[in-house]
């Protein structure tokens, strides 16, 4: 696994690759990681994540590998794929996509333990009444994250 780091606004972002896809993501520094990506699945993932960061870049196409995590969460973390860009919705409505009403507080557990967070975006989760309750990466970054994609979206409509 190689470990590459990328300045955004929401600070040092890292990410992980390993054979030809993302299998983690963190925020702030990893102690192994280079700022030079090293091979060229490495410079896609950086180059998707620098032109999201930007705006520019509303869709992930690079493969993601998700290393683990149990059947729930990866049923949480496939839906998370599936919300649109731009767009929330709320613990309890993903807890009833996955076949669990009553889950929403298991859903929250499952997008703190999201191993490629933005990419596999956790952040489009958000409280009932739309809450900005507990993210991994802290609610400031949440926020950051929320705002990017609502200020694209709206250009979007708009233009």
């Amino acid at each position: 696994m190689r470990w590459t780091l990328l300045d955004s606004p929401i600070g040092i972002f890292s990410v992980a690759t390993e054979g030809g896809s993302v299998c983690g993501t963190r925020f702030g520094p990893v102690e192994t990681a280079t700022e030079v990506p090293a091979d060229e699945t490495s410079r896609r993932a950086v180059a998707e994540l620098r032109a999201y960061f930007a705006g520019e870049l509303t869709e992930f196409d690079i493969p993601v590998t998700v290393p683990r995590g149990s059947d729930f969460e990866r049923a949480v973390w496939r839906e998370m794929t599936r919300i649109p860009y731009g767009e929330t919705l709320t613990y309890g409505q993903v807890a009833r996509l996955v076949g669990d009403p009553g889950a929403a507080r298991a859903v929250g557990v499952a997008c703190n333990r999201n191993p490629i967070p933005v990419i596999v975006p956790c952040h489009r989760i958000i409280g009932a009444g739309g809450k900005l309750v507990g993210f991994g990466g802290g609610l400031d970054r949440k926020v950051k994250l929320l705002e990017l994609e609502a200020g694209v979206a709206l250009q979007q409509a708009w233009s």
